[in-house]
């Protein structure tokens, strides 16, 4: 309740004070009073604003001092820089001048020696456009000197190979047929010479056996079969005496025995080869076979 009264003198203290002191002289002078106490009177107000315009004034004068020394100050640095500009301006267009002075004459000399160049170039185009030109001449000549040439030995070549062929063959038929009857004189003359050792020295009597093979049981045909017989009293060798000796030779000559066997209803007690030249593959045959191979006549036991 106390609190709503003062609230009540407040509202209304602030409506009607103003107009109290307006009115009244003795409530304005008392509330002149009061504030006098915390606030300066107009004199004293009046005063001091007059001391602040007075300080405001001085400040005012010392910086428009201040600015007039530092506006001559920038006046003086930028005339300064202005000229350092000019000169650094006239400078630079003296360089830029002077540069493309030089880059011209460097470019009129580059286009000089460019057109130089080009000269010099077209020049060595042409020469080896030339020499290329007659090199492909002179290669197109070597290449048809070389077909012709080449047609000419290749012509050659084959008359030469004809004419080798031809003595080959000439010398293969001499020496086969001279190989054919060495082979046939070497083996007369060795079966002679054991004949007449075995059989003056000896006792040994040695022939040459010949029968007809009707059936073709030996060579696949009738054919004659013949084989060198060698008798001692009860002993029966049976002989092929031959300059060479294959694999197929190895299996004629047992058939070969074979069939004297049959025809004659006696057996071998050996079945000796004798030749100068024996392939391997007929040892090993002739080892299952049981023939005793001898490439020595020496190597024969008596």
């Amino acid at each position: 309740m106390a609190v709503e009264v003062e609230r009540d003198i407040i509202t209304l203290i602030r409506q009607e004070l103003p107009e109290l002191v307006r009115s009244d002289p003795e409530i304005r002078a008392w509330v002149l009073e009061i504030a006098g106490e915390r606030f300066a009177d107009r004199a004293q107000t009046e005063g001091r604003f007059e001391e602040m315009l007075a300080e405001l004034r001085r400040d005012r004068e010392e910086w428009n001092r201040r600015w007039e020394e530092q506006r001559a100050e920038s006046e003086r640095r930028w005339a300064e820089w202005e000229r350092r500009w000019e000169e650094q301006r006239a400078e630079s267009e003296r360089r830029w001048a002077e540069w493309e002075r030089r880059w011209e004459e460097q470019r009129a000399e580059w286009d000089r020696r460019w057109e130089e160049s080009e000269r010099r170039w077209e020049e060595q185009r042409a020469e080896w456009d030339r020499r290329w030109e007659e090199s492909e001449r002179r290669w197109a000549e070597w290449n048809r000197r070389w077909e012709e040439t080449q047609a000419e030995w290749n012509r050659r070549w084959e008359e030469n190979q004809e004419q080798i062929r031809r003595l080959t063959q000439r010398i293969d038929t001499g020496i086969t047929a001279i190989g054919a009857r060495w082979g046939i004189f070497a083996e007369s003359a060795f079966r002679n010479g054991i004949q007449a050792i075995l059989e003056e020295s000896f006792g040994v009597r040695v022939f040459r056996y010949q029968a007809y093979d009707h059936t073709g049981e030996v060579f696949g045909h009738p054919d004659q079969v013949e084989l060198d017989l060698i008798v001692q009293d009860s002993t029966l060798i049976i002989c092929e005496i031959k300059s060479s000796m294959s694999r197929s030779d190895m299996y004629t000559f047992d058939r070969k025995v074979h069939f004297y066997e049959r025809q004659e209803g006696r057996r071998a007690d050996r079945k000796i080869v004798i030749s100068p030249m024996v392939e391997e593959r007929a040892l090993r045959v002739a080892r299952q076979l049981g023939i005793e191979v001898y490439t020595y006549a020496d190597e024969v036991p008596l």
